[in-house]
C-alpha cells in the first residue's frame, strides 16, 4: 500500500478567521475615521477627498475579509 501525504485543508480555518477578523477591524476603521471627518466640519474638497481615500481603503478591507472568509470556508468543506 502506498502511503501519500495528504495535505490537510483544516489548517486553514484560523488564519481565514484571522483574515476576516482583520479585514471586518479595517472597515470598522474606515467608518471610524469618516465619521470622524464629518463630524469635523471639513470642507467640501477636503472631505471628497478624504471620502475617496476612505473608499480606496474600505475596498481593500472587504476583499481582505473575502479572501479570509473564503479561506474559512475552503478549511471547513475539504478540510
Amino acid at each position: 500500500m502506498e502511503q501519500t501525504a495528504a495535505l490537510d485543508l483544516s489548517l486553514l480555518v484560523w488564519p481565514g478567521a484571522a483574515l476576516a477578523l482583520a479585514g471586518v477591524i479595517g472597515i470598522l476603521a474606515c467608518v471610524r475615521s469618516v465619521m470622524k471627518a464629518r463630524n469635523a466640519g471639513l470642507p467640501n474638497e477636503e472631505m471628497v477627498a478624504h471620502m475617496q481615500k476612505m473608499g480606496a481603503w474600505n475596498m481593500a478591507a472587504l476583499g481582505v475579509s473575502a479572501i479570509g472568509l473564503a479561506l474559512v470556508i475552503t478549511g471547513l468543506l475539504l478540510g
